[in-house]
């Protein structure tokens, strides 16, 4: 399995089953993630507690792998409100020490369309 699909996977059993896991795994315990748009800095805790209440409302969808090596992946998520039907565009880089991810960074776009429409998955694909 490759970074990318390892770093997706423990996050959709977050997402799904509010499972940490894997994440805890797969984190350095130095970790950290600045957000561009508040400028806070969070920790994989904080990490947890955001998505632990996003979980119910938002699906990750299609994720494609933009380049990777040992030390670094980009990765290309969409996800989706179900409460609001709202999609987004997110891009993700992720930085890693001694094997695990150590630092991390996501902007995300919303999208006024649905990102499945015209591509060969669809949404039901991932819930």
């Amino acid at each position: 399995m490759t970074k990318a699909e390892e770093f997706d996977q423990a996050w959709r059993l977050a997402f799904k089953e509010n499972d940490f896991s894997l994440v805890d795994e797969i984190y350095h315990p130095d970790y950290s993630a600045p957000d561009p748009t508040t400028g806070i800095t969070v920790n994989l805790e904080d990490d947890k507690i955001i998505v632990s209440t996003l979980n119910q409302q938002n699906t990750i969808g299609y994720f494609r792998s933009l380049f990777e090596n040992d030390n670094f992946v980009c990765l290309h998520r969409f996800f989706r409100s179900a409460r609001e039907e709202i999609y987004l565009s997110s891009m993700t880089a992720i930085n890693y020490k001694e094997g695990k991810v150590f630092r991390q960074e996501t902007v995300s776009e919303p999208l006024d369309y649905d990102t499945s429409e015209g591509q060969d998955w669809n949404w039901e694909d991932y819930d």
